[in-house]
């Protein structure tokens, strides 16, 4: 199947690899020339064969919307939009409009994966209309994970980015637990190697995980984290997700609390959140701040 692809950065160039291995014919488009295939977007649509199959991989908001917004003017009736960054699923629903009075087909995809998605594949959590997720599964097969799982159409247009937030809020509640058993763990004179002890739950724990895996990982790289400062950002899906779980009277109390930590860190060097700016460095190569 051939595909556009628009930013390829370090998933979307990850993504733009999986599905070359796959077979695909992929043509890419960046706004550095030293990654793209074609010299501009108007360049990328001209050599896909229609009908079109173009997936935008940009920060969301302003940078997707103009995106979205040239792609309306260039693509044809028939051809099929993706988002697949972290934009907020109400744009979602925006953009299906704007595309849809255009006889142009919307797709949200939600994607977890971060730097490890080539090589491990990534999760997809897709919405929009039936016709338009059936003409890409072949996309979605290449890109997911092997096995079963890994892929879901979680309903119409909005559903994929949706389910993303939450998914991002839990992991922002997961990620918050780990960190402060490791900082209460560093206390207490009495356990000789906190590494280890996180090493020992890898295996035949409840609290054995992907998460815990990158946590050890980490700390066989800067055992006591001391290379870190303690300040995390948040990616804004923590946010929404608390906005939305306000908007339907949904308590989500872990959930909050992991935000608020965040917010927390940017006020001393909290101990937490070098491992929680350690677990996402691992997991999404999220850039970290060292200490001077």
């Amino acid at each position: 199947m051939q595909i556009g692809l628009i930013g390829l950065g370090k998933m979307g160039g990850n993504m733009r690899e999986r599905l070359r291995r796959a077979g695909h014919t992929v043509i890419g488009y960046d706004r550095n020339p030293d990654l793209s295939d074609a010299a501009s977007l108007a360049e990328l649509v001209d050599k896909l064969e229609a009908p079109r199959v173009v997936w935008v991989m940009v920060p969301a908001g302003p940078a997707t919307q103009s995106v979205v917004d040239e792609l309306g003017t260039l693509l044809s009736p028939g051809d099929t939009v993706v988002d697949g960054g972290n934009s907020r699923w109400t744009d979602d629903e925006k953009h299906a409009s704007e595309l849809g009075a255009k006889d142009i087909g919307f797709v949200d995809a939600g994607v977890s994966g971060g730097v490890w998605g080539l090589q491990n594949g990534y999760a997809l959590m897709v919405g929009g209309e039936k016709e338009h997720v059936e003409r890409l599964q072949p996309i979605f097969e290449a890109l997911k994970p092997e096995g079963p799982y890994g892929y879901v159409h979680a309903g119409k247009v909005g559903a994929g980015h949706f389910s993303k937030m939450v998914h991002n809020g839990i992991e922002y509640a997961m990620m918050q637990a780990y960190a402060e058993g490791w900082e209460l763990l560093e206390k207490i004179d009495s356990v000789d190697s906190v590494r280890e002890v996180f090493r020992s739950w890898q295996d035949g724990t409840v609290i054995r995980s992907w998460l815990l895996d990158l946590a050890v990982n980490a700390l066989d790289q800067d055992e006591h984290l001391d290379k870190l400062k303690g300040f995390a950002q948040d990616s804004g899906e923590g946010r929404w997700t608390v906005e939305a779980a306000i908007d339907n009277a949904v308590p989500l109390p872990t959930i909050t609390a992991s935000l608020f930590a965040r917010f927390s860190s940017r006020q001393d060097d909290s101990p937490q959140m070098k491992m929680v700016a350690a677990l996402r460095n691992q997991f999404g190569g999220h850039a970290v701040e060292s200490k001077k």
